[in-house]
């Protein structure tokens, strides 16, 4: 009989890939990752945060992720310093000052190495239902929002000139993208959280015809990289969260190995 705690790690692992599908697809069309990997370094700045205002963690997470994108969008558009090398010292600088501010708010006694790489055998049905409710949440803005966002990622300009508001769904894939980073920091840690945007979307890409089934294909790898992550967890006595990341990582990299020959 599987135990209770395997069951919601399962159910969470599954609801985060299936979240995580339709933007990672997103970020991988735009050239993002690296941004969506700054903003998810950033979030530890917002544990830092929750814990000094005595506040809820993800509610300060949300916030501080929001923050810094903003401040990336605004950085982003002057011209003296490529993005690129902003996002470099974004994510290092935002990282480094999380660590730091975690460790003097809370003291030695914080669980640091848990909100970096998570804990998914502790996730409580109260988390379920936060993952399940936030995933109704992403997917129905998500649905509102593929048309434009598809249209910007082709081509932003012509997107423009044609009355897509380009800024405007920017703003608003990128404020579910803070809220789906503080949901995936409470499963597999701020450090793994944006593998499960990029690296399903990687492993489904070479086989996905159209951008819905690139969606369907990331969040079928996902889903399954969590079964089998689980199983290597409990059989090695290792990570749930590196156990997922790396069958994931394997997946893909079996998927690129596939498409090469072809």
């Amino acid at each position: 009989m599987i135990e209770p705690f395997l069951l919601r790690a399962l159910a969470a692992g599954i609801g985060l890939a299936i979240i995580a599908a339709p933007l990672g697809a997103v970020l991988v069309w735009n050239r993002m990752a690296y941004f969506g990997e700054t903003v998810a370094q950033a979030s530890l700045v917002g544990v830092a945060l929750g814990l000094l205002l005595n506040i809820d963690v993800t509610v300060s997470v949300v916030i501080t992720t929001l923050a810094v994108a903003g401040l990336l969008i605004i950085l982003g558009r002057q011209k003296l310093v490529p993005l690129d090398a902003i996002l470099g010292l974004t994510h290092h600088g935002t990282l480094a000052l999380g660590v730091i501010a975690t460790t003097v708010l809370a003291g030695p006694s914080v669980d640091l190495m848990g909100y970096l790489f998570g804990d998914v055998f502790a996730v409580t049905q109260s988390d379920l239902w936060l993952i399940y409710g936030g995933a109704v949440i992403v997917l129905g803005v998500m649905y509102w929002l593929w048309q434009p966002l598809l249209r910007v990622a082709v081509h932003e300009e012509l997107a423009s000139a044609e009355g897509v508001p380009s800024r405007r769904v920017r703003a608003a894939f990128i404020v579910v993208l803070a809220l789906v980073i503080a949901i995936a920091m409470k499963i597999v840690g701020i450090l793994l959280a944006i593998a499960f945007l990029i690296v399903p979307v990687v492993a489904a890409r070479p086989f996905a015809a159209t951008p819905e089934g690139l969606v369907m294909g990331a969040g079928i790898v996902g889903s399954a990289s969590v079964a089998l992550g689980l199983a290597l967890s409990a059989g090695a006595d290792a990570p749930g969260g590196p156990a997922i990341v790396l069958c994931m990582s394997l997946i893909a990299g079996l998927s690129l190995a596939i498409s090469a020959r072809r």
